[in-house]
């Protein structure tokens, strides 16, 4: 197995961790809203795209000889809480955790296909980067239709959820 270049290893471990995270922000949202909340089909159709997302990065890392986030038992309690939480504000909430989520996913992930399209290194990678970003702007997109921005107190939960974000993305790309 050729040794990955360690910025594609921190680029693969911090995506995988990320649609890791997703599963289980929906399972959280899931596990509060059941099947007969509003959105809750929506959501249920979201997080199987992110379940598909994250099979592909595991199955990347496998290959690859790249080592999981070691804060992925962390990831799984934290994401769960934040879905369940914003479930339990309501509808709305959960979406705006979808829009604020995917808002940063979004950014994340065209600064990681910028760069890879500069250097027109690892063109597996940068292909998936760019048709999981598609299916992140879908998402957002969605939230955003079904009311997100109608939830309490709106730009404070977004701001705070998006600072998470990108908090856990730095921490992930390292530990």
């Amino acid at each position: 197995m050729t040794k990955v270049p360690d910025h594609i290893a921190r680029m693969i471990r911090v995506d995988q961790a990320g649609e890791f995270g997703a599963t289980r922000i929906y399972a959280g949202q899931l596990a509060v809203m059941g099947d007969r909340g509003p959105d809750s089909a929506e959501i249920a159709g979201m997080a199987e795209q992110e379940a598909g997302h994250r099979a592909q990065f595991d199955a990347l890392m496998a290959r690859r000889g790249v080592r999981p986030t070691a804060l992925q038992p962390f990831w799984d309690k934290a994401g769960f809480a934040l879905g369940a939480v914003t479930a339990l504000i309501g509808p709305e909430a959960a979406m705006a955790c979808t829009a604020a989520v995917e808002t940063e996913i979004d950014d994340h992930y065209s600064r990681q296909l910028d760069r890879l399209q500069e250097t027109g290194e690892d063109p597996e990678l940068a292909a998936m980067i760019e048709e999981f970003r598609e299916d992140e702007r879908e998402h957002r997109h969605a939230a955003l239709a079904a009311g997100a921005e109608r939830a309490p107190a709106y730009p404070l939960l977004s701001g705070l959820i998006r600072l998470g974000c990108r908090a856990a993305i730095r921490v992930s790309e390292r530990v």
